[in-house]
This record gives structure tokens, C-alpha cells and sequence, in this order.
């Protein structure tokens, strides 16, 4: 991992380049929260009928996002970890290191695909790529996210504008979870929290991150 943050500087691709079925997948490393926020908010608003879909892998620096819903009730009652205000959907969450990050920026109306759909499908990549590892999880109704014996080991959340969205879905892999504590996650106070290596995943956050980023990839491509 490395030690410090990155900026993201990401081009987004230009009208006329020939559309693939299979997503790009970039890998930024431990990447700064708001730079990225930025960065796909300008890939989004930027982005033209044919420009290629794409995947960004990474971590972040301890930083608490709050989606459009957000309650002040589950923000943090302690510690100086800062907070960013964003426009996905849903409640708080936490990121740090540790933490496989994957960011989908996926032209949703090209390839046919509803919001739900487009839930399910990042759900249903989370639950396959545990599943390789020998975990089982399932999904929640009405709580978006997968869960391994009643715990939170993903959690998502996607905006959309112009048929495309972005954000996407973080991974607990081997990271400190005790900043989840000071927070309601996803706003539900007391919420279980796991991560892959409680279950004895020995797999890092790069390398779940680039195997939840290929699955995604391949559910995608057959859309």
C-alpha cells in the first residue's frame, strides 16, 4: 500500500473511440476522497454517447462520507477523521485503508440498465467474488449492501445523472474497523461490521479490489 494519498487526474475518454462491451478498469491506488469525487463528477459530465465505461480500483485515507440523505443524528461523536458531504444516495459510511474501493462509471441507459438493476448487479459481484473465497453472504431487503453472518462487508451507494452513474461499492478487506463505531453506518445505529480478513481472506484491498473490478466488468459485459 502506499504511504500517502494520490491526486487523480483521469481523461476521460473522447467522443469517437470505438465502444468496447468490457468496461475500462484503471487502479489508482490510495487516492484522496475529494480529487476523486471530483474527478467523476467531471469523467460524468464530460462523458459523450460513446464514451467507454469504466472501473476505478482504489483506496482511500480515513475520511466519512455522508449520501443526500444523510442525518446529523449518525454523524461521528468523536475523533477528527473529516466528513464529505456527496450527492450519492443513502446515510454516512466510512473509508480508509484497507478498504477495496470500486467506483463504477457506467453509462446505464446504453447498456440498458435500471438503478435497481445496476444495485443488484455490484451486489451480485460482491456475493460471487466472496463466494471464490469460500464465504457465504447474502443481500438485505430494503438495505443495500452485502452481509456475512448478519454483518455489513459492503456497502454501496450510486448516483445518476444523464443515464450514467458513478460512486460505487466499498469492500471491507483488512482495515481498521473501530472508526465505524463513532458513526451509525449507512444509519443504522449498532450495525455489525466485518471485513474478509475476519474470515480468513488472506487477499489484500488491491487484490480484491481488482477481482470485485473484473467481476463487475464481466456481469456488465453480458449487458
Amino acid at each position: 500500500m502506499q504511504s500517502a494519498a494520490t491526486s487523480v487526474s483521469v481523461i476521460p475518454a473522447q467522443a469517437g473511440i470505438q465502444i468496447g462491451k468490457v468496461p475500462i478498469i484503471r487502479h489508482l491506488g490510495l487516492a484522496g476522497y475529494v480529487p476523486t469525487y471530483q474527478a467523476m463528477r467531471r469523467f460524468t459530465d464530460s462523458r459523450g454517447a460513446k464514451t467507454p465505461d469504466e472501473l476505478w480500483v482504489l483506496e482511500h485515507p480515513p475520511v466519512y462520507t455522508v449520501g443526500i440523505a444523510g442525518r446529523v443524528e449518525h454523524f461521528p461523536r468523536s475523533g477528527d477523521i473529516p466528513v464529505e458531504r456527496v450527492d450519492r444516495g443513502g446515510q454516512i459510511t466510512y473509508h480508509g485503508p484497507g478498504q477495496a474501493i470500486v467506483y463504477t462509471l457506467v453509462d446505464l441507459a446504453r447498456r440498458g440498465l435500471t438503478v435497481r438493476g445496476m444495485v443488484s448487479l455490484i451486489e451480485q459481484a460482491v456475493i460471487e467474488v466472496l463466494g471464490t473465497h469460500g464465504m457465504g453472504a447474502e443481500r438485505r431487503n430494503g438495505a443495500p449492501g452485502v452481509y456475512v453472518d448478519d454483518a455489513k462487508i459492503a456497502a454501496l451507494g450510486l448516483r445518476v445523472r444523464h443515464g450514467c452513474c458513478y460512486h460505487g461499492v466499498a469492500l471491507n478487506v483488512d482495515m481498521d474497523l473501530a472508526p465505524f463505531s463513532a458513526i451509525d453506518p449507512c444509519g443504522y445505529p449498532g450495525l455489525a461490521l466485518t471485513q474478509t480478513r475476519a474470515h480468513g481472506v488472506l487477499a489484500d484491498a488491491q487484490g480484491m479490489g481488482d477481482e470485485l473490478a473484473r467481476r463487475v466488468a464481466r456481469l456488465i459485459e453480458g449487458k
